[in-house]
């Protein structure tokens, strides 16, 4: 019986990218100039990626919920997974880094589907519910600040339809949930919370792979 998952070092990260990861011309391009950006860890892994484009057709995704979009390439992957009359919703607040998503949503063929709101998250899921978005969302992603992700786990509870699900991202958040230092800033102390209310929570069924920094799916229930 295998005791826990089984750790990646280099050559087994490499060879778990070679065997599984299949990426557009335009995600590997991004992929590649955002790792030279010195907030590169901010960008989901090229194996998340190709899971998280699995999940999508998986479950027959046309609606699509990103919180955090960074340079673009999460939202980049789940839009070309999704089909052509597929939507997706995107929050940030960094006109910056979102200039480089919309170069390459553009190179992709995929930029009439993302309709990206620069402004604090939290607004925009609160102008999702007040158009009358409850229940639309087919898969819904968190992956921006950590403080907030309650906040964001809440509103998506009410946005996401029943059996579609929640991706919350940097459960792990390098390791430091397990056991937060009192000089920890208040984020790690935030999240280790949360992931903890997240086993009893009965409106979801939930489970966390150790894939990335550590990925929860949280599937709405009725």
């Amino acid at each position: 019986m295998t005791r826990h998952t089984v750790a990646l070092d280099s050559a087994l990260s490499a060879y778990l990218f070679d065997i599984s990861v299949t990426e557009h011309p335009a995600q590997r391009e991004l992929r590649e100039f955002t790792a030279g950006h010195r907030l590169a860890k901010m960008q989901i892994s090229p194996d998340q990626g190709q899971f998280m484009g699995w999940l999508a057709k998986l479950i027959g995704a046309r609606r699509y919920l990103e919180i955090g979009v960074f340079t673009g390439y999460s939202a980049l992957t789940v839009a070309l997974a999704m089909p052509e009359d597929g939507a997706v919703v995107a929050c940030d607040v960094s006109e910056t880094f979102t200039a480089i998503a919309r170069e390459y949503w553009e190179k992709a063929g995929v930029a009439a589907r993302i309709d990206l709101r620069l402004q604090p998250a939290l607004a925009t899921l609160r102008q999702l519910l007040d158009e009358g978005r409850a229940g639309s969302f087919d898969l819904a992603f968190i992956d921006a600040d950590k403080p907030s992700y309650r906040d964001y786990y809440e509103a998506c509870l009410q946005l996401v339809r029943p059996g579609g699900v929640i991706a919350i991202d940097n459960i792990f958040l390098s390791g430091r949930v397990v056991e937060p230092k009192p000089e920890d800033p208040p984020g790690v102390h935030l999240v280790h919370a949360f992931n903890a209310s997240l086993k009893a929570d009965p409106r979801v069924q939930m489970c966390v792979l150790p894939i990335g920094d550590g990925l929860t799916l949280c599937t709405r229930r009725a």
